[in-house]
């Protein structure tokens, strides 16, 4: 089955191509560094990063760009607020980028170069768009005129320049803006006073954010590149005018080959914003919720819906999260008890044996996860899969196997973790730090001596049949926040 992707700009699901066999030529639009980085970052570099690994696990070698922005008007203005210097703003913010991204298991890009190191590339690409007739300049700086090119308006929101000229009213000009059409958008901004600026043929100034990108992914991947993404929010203005930009700098079209936006990401049901009081950075999130439960939490959605971020979304994900982790660990322990590995009977779903069909089921599971991946890289869909071998690979390991068995078993899954949930979706840790001893949770060691109790008195009730007083003892058990496990050597406990 080949990976079929959708293409935002032609609004519907393609078969994923590549311009040079087996390699793809990825730009992503990274963060403006005036700040930490917040959870709408956390949902677009996570998406990426699951395209990012499954293209590779398919064969692929991906190059990997993905910039960051490092001079703009929210740095200036922040570095003026805290009277430091804007340069050691971009700094520091990029180093805890970096903290922030790796404690969420992101794999680190290729290349992640900064704008201003590409200032000249900026310069020269806006005086041929200025030659062709497609710029302007004005005492503000430099505009692209859009009228220059009409037939690229709404490459990727669909909107029609018609619209737009019919509703522009009186707007031209009546701001005071040099600007030839309220639609033009700057290329090259002026110098005001206490910024920092560059020379260039219309005098000192700073490059406007959308050239920054072209510049770039130019630098790295010429006229034409296989990927470009970004967040939903960046397809308009940002990325319609990377469109206006690169095509009618080059002349080649279409600049890039497949469009992809990542969904938003809303709290409680309300955009995240610093006015509501529900602005999260990574962070301040990562306080309160486990790392890899929360990159459960923004990978269990398809990369282009939304995410709705609440309480009970982190909850079901922790309680997954952990029935993973625990599954996972469990079996590395088996699977390192015995040097020697027999071999497992074929898997068929068919079969009267009983693992044998569960091997069948489990593989089946396997094959669903990759087409899930290969379907427009479906991450709910693939972590279905995994939760589902989850469940059959648990009931194996109850069902009575002998030693040899057991331990086949537990190296086919610990194999099979390790290639879906482990190098694709990225949510399990290395072998050393899963059988590392964990600090206790102050919580857990609060109530333990109480939960043995009701858990003695549960399996009590149970042995005599007596089911309503373990039904209670069970339902006092889920009031205090304890996941209760039944498993062959006795019951264990969770904190929900």
């Amino acid at each position: 089955m080949p990976i079929r992707v959708h293409d935002t700009r032609r609004r519907e699901k393609v078969d994923f191509s590549t311009m040079e066999p087996g390699k793809v030529s990825m730009y992503v639009c990274g963060v403006t560094v005036y700040d930490r980085c917040h959870l709408g970052h956390a949902r677009c570099y996570l998406a990426f990063d699951l395209i990012h690994r499954w293209l590779e696990a398919s064969g692929y070698d991906v190059h990997y760009v993905q910039n960051f922005t490092d001079i703009d008007d929210k740095i200036i203005h922040r570095a003026n607020e805290t009277g430091g210097d804007w340069k050691a703003l971009v700094d520091k913010n990029i180093e805890t980028y970096y903290e922030d991204m790796d404690a969420l298991n992101i794999l680190r890009a290729d290349d992640y170069p900064r704008c201003t190191e590409y200032v000249d590339d900026m310069i020269r690409i806006t005086q041929d768009l200025i030659d062709k007739g497609h710029a302007y300049q004005t005492e503000e700086g430099v505009y692209f005129h859009v009228e220059s090119a009409p037939e690229k308006y709404g490459a990727l929101t669909g909107q029609k320049i018609e619209a737009v000229r019919s509703g522009a009213g009186g707007r031209v000009g009546a701001t005071g803006s040099a600007k030839k059409d309220h639609k033009d958008f700057a290329l090259w901004k002026a110098a005001k006073p206490d910024e920092p600026t560059w020379d260039s043929p219309w005098g000192p100034g700073r490059p406007g954010w959308h050239i920054e990108c072209t510049a770039m992914s130019m630098e790295y991947f010429g006229a034409q590149f296989d990927i470009h993404g970004g967040g939903h929010d960046l397809r308009f203005p940002h990325h319609e005018a990377e469109i206006f930009q690169g095509e009618c700098h080059t002349g080649c079209s279409p600049m890039v080959h497949h469009w992809m936006h990542n969904g938003f990401v809303n709290i409680d049901g309300e955009k995240m914003s610093n006015s509501l009081g529900n602005f999260w950075t990574i962070r301040d999130i990562l306080e309160k919720v486990d790392a890899m439960v929360l990159r459960f939490a923004l990978i269990n959605a398809h990369y282009r819906s939304p995410i709705d971020m609440n309480e009970t979304l982190l909850k079901d994900a922790e309680r997954n999260y952990n029935r993973l982790l625990e599954l996972y660990v469990r079996v590395l322990k088996i699977s390192m008890t015995s040097q020697t590995v027999v071999d497992l009977p074929h898997a068929d779903i068919t079969s009267q044996q009983s693992l044998s069909r569960s091997l069948g089921l489990i593989e089946k599971m396997g094959e669903g996860f990759a087409q899930a991946m290969d379907d427009d890289f479906n991450s709910r869909d693939a972590i279905g899969k995994i939760l589902g071998a989850v469940r059959e690979i648990t009931k194996t390991l109850d069902s009575g196997l002998d030693d040899a068995d057991m331990h086949a078993f537990a190296h086919y899954a610990v194999d099979l973790l390790e290639e879906t949930a482990g190098a694709v979706l990225g949510v399990l840790p290395s072998r050393e730090m899963a059988l590392a001893e964990p600090e206790e949770d102050p919580r857990r060691a609060e109530i333990a001596d109480q939960v043995e109790l009701l858990l003695i008195a549960r399996s009590e009730a149970r042995s005599a049949k007596d089911w309503p007083k373990a039904d209670e003892i069970r339902d006092e058990l889920k009031q205090m926040g304890v996941v209760v496990t039944d498993t062959p050597d006795g019951p264990s406990w969770s904190l929900e």
